[in-house]
């Protein structure tokens, strides 16, 4: 297939574009640099560098390469930054997948697989929790996922628009980074391979679902399947880790042990989070590979070795 890979030069995108090339699929990335990396993008792929925004650009894009599906990774990921920016976050994440939809429609691509987040559950402690879960996020960027999910939907029952939405827990892996897609395992793990001390927002026993970022990709191409019906799916592997279990972890396989600093609870934090992902199982045909400390393993050597360059 030739498929586009939006954001496809960011931690998760970059992963993704990997996983479809290893498949033999065709893959063309659009990425405008401002938190990905370029490095980070397969040879193997075409490498198209502006913003989806640029919905002219987008469309002449699409309209040249005939693209059968797109997965679009492009966004604004940061919690934080959406409480104080909430109006580009908006921008970012809800107009740049309208400018996708717009040139996918047009161009007749199949199937629109989406990356949303355990951010639109908000804060429900009734965990793991499933699909038909209620929607009630605590931050902007949340609100922007249940949002551009309300699109997706619409433009199949309007359009036609085949859509697959993922709905990611926490994922974790080589590549991420500060920009865009840092997270509290690349936090954590930096700071001990550079020697430096731990800040934990909150009593740090705040639950987070750990995903490895490869199981993430295996779930994008099992979205590929003919026989996966639209719909909205959870990535995710059921358990919950506190932060301060995950301090303890990477302590231990770092060899290293620092101060550690506890701060405020952060603006539009969720106090409990783990997915279940029985559908994902059943209709994907997909499952987590990857158990946390082998995953916490590989993740923090490669921080390790990041860090020894500089």
């Amino acid at each position: 297939m030739n498929i586009l890979v939006t954001g496809g030069a960011g931690f998760i995108g970059s992963h993704i574009t990997d996983a479809l090339i290893e498949a033999g699929h065709k893959v063309a990335v659009v990425d405008n640099l401002s938190s990905g990396t370029k490095e980070y993008i397969n040879k193997a792929a075409a490498f198209y560098e502006f913003d989806v925004r640029d919905g002219e650009r987008l469309l002449s894009l699409c309209e040249e390469e005939q693209f059968d599906a797109v997965f679009h990774e492009a966004a604004q990921t940061q919690v934080p930054y959406s409480q104080t920016y909430p109006q580009i976050d908006a921008d970012e994440n809800i107009m740049g997948l309208l400018s996708v939809l717009e040139s996918a429609r047009k161009t007749g691509v199949k199937r629109v697989v989406f990356s949303s987040s355990a951010a639109v559950y908000g804060d429900n402690p009734n965990v793991p929790l499933r699909e038909d879960a209620p929607v009630a996020p605590t931050s902007f960027y949340g609100l922007s996922k249940v949002v551009s999910e309300q699109y997706l939907q619409m433009y199949h029952k309007v359009f036609g628009l085949e859509y697959i939405i993922l709905r990611y827990a926490n994922v974790y892996g080589e590549r991420q980074g500060i920009h865009g897609e840092g997270g509290v395992v690349y936090v954590f793990s930096t700071a001990l391979a550079a020697g430096k001390k731990l800040t934990v927002f909150g009593d740090g026993e705040q639950s987070r679902d750990f995903v490895y970022v490869k199981d993430v990709a295996q779930a994008n191409l099992a979205a590929l399947q003919g026989d996966v019906r639209p719909g909205i799916y959870n990535i995710g592997t059921t358990v919950e880790t506190t932060v301060n279990a995950l301090k303890e972890i990477l302590f231990y396989l770092s060899g290293v042990t620092t101060a550690v600093y506890y701060d405020d609870v952060r603006n539009g934090d969720i106090i409990r989070s783990a997915l279940d992902n029985c559908k994902a199982k059943a209709q994907l045909h997909w499952r987590p590979h990857t158990k946390l400390i082998p995953g916490l393993t590989s993740t923090y050597a490669y921080f390790a070795e990041e860090a020894s360059r500089e």
